[in-house]
Formats: C-alpha cells, structure tokens, sequence
C-alpha cells in the first residue's frame, strides 16, 4: 500500500471518530431532555417553570426551572443532590423525589446541565 493511500484511510478514520465525538455530545443533551420529559414534566411543566399538571395539588409548587436568578444562586452540586436524593437531601420538600434508582451519576450531570440551558444560567 502507498502512503498516500494510507494517510487518507488514516484521516478519514480520524474524521469518523472526530463526528462519533460530536453525535454522542449531540445525544447527551437530547438524554437528559428525553430524562425531563419522562421524570420532571409532571410537576415542573412542559414549559418547565413549575407549573405541571401534578402542581395544581401541591403544597409546595415545584421549583420553576426557567427563573434565571434562582436557578443562578443554586450550585451545580444542590441540583444534583436534589435530583439524586430528593427535595430532603438538601433541605427542600418531600414532594420531591429521589431519582437515583432511575438516573445514575452521568444522566444526573447531565440533567444539571441541562437545567443550566433552561434557566440560561452558568455551572457554579
């Protein structure tokens, strides 16, 4: 074989690992917005700001995701106790459930990040 031939196999090979890179970045935020769909909508609303069908006969209405000052004050780490453990493991309310039986660490990450597009806020 040729060099040349073998230096295009090897680009073309790195260019397909370059978009495999760049599809599994594209799935994670689609993960944890399919995640929300299935676990949070209930009460925190297809809108995300709190106001799910669940929310109507709650006690304590659920966190808005879409309040930029509040979610901003929050740091990456109370969210993801919050989704791991439950509204308990940070001091919030029991309406809120643990999702660690459902969503391991890396889904979790994910979430947090994901709340940070909604809220238009930045990792803290």
């Amino acid at each position: 074989m040729s060099a040349r031939f073998l230096n295009a196999a090897l680009l073309a090979g790195i260019a397909l690992l370059g978009q495999a890179g760049l599809a599994r970045a594209a799935d994670e935020p689609a993960r944890a917005v399919r995640n929300y769909n299935l676990y949070c909508v209930q009460c925190h609303g297809v809108n995300r700001d709190g106001n799910g069908i669940n929310s109507v006969s709650m006690a304590v209405k659920p966190r808005d995701h879409t309040d930029t000052k509040g979610m901003g004050d929050t740091p990456d780490e109370t969210l993801f106790k919050a989704i791991k453990g439950g509204g308990l493991a940070v001091g919030k309310s029991v309406l809120m459930p643990k999702w660690d039986a459902v969503m391991d660490d890396e889904e979790i990450k994910e979430m947090v990040a994901y709340l940070r597009i909604v809220s238009k806020t930045t990792s803290k």
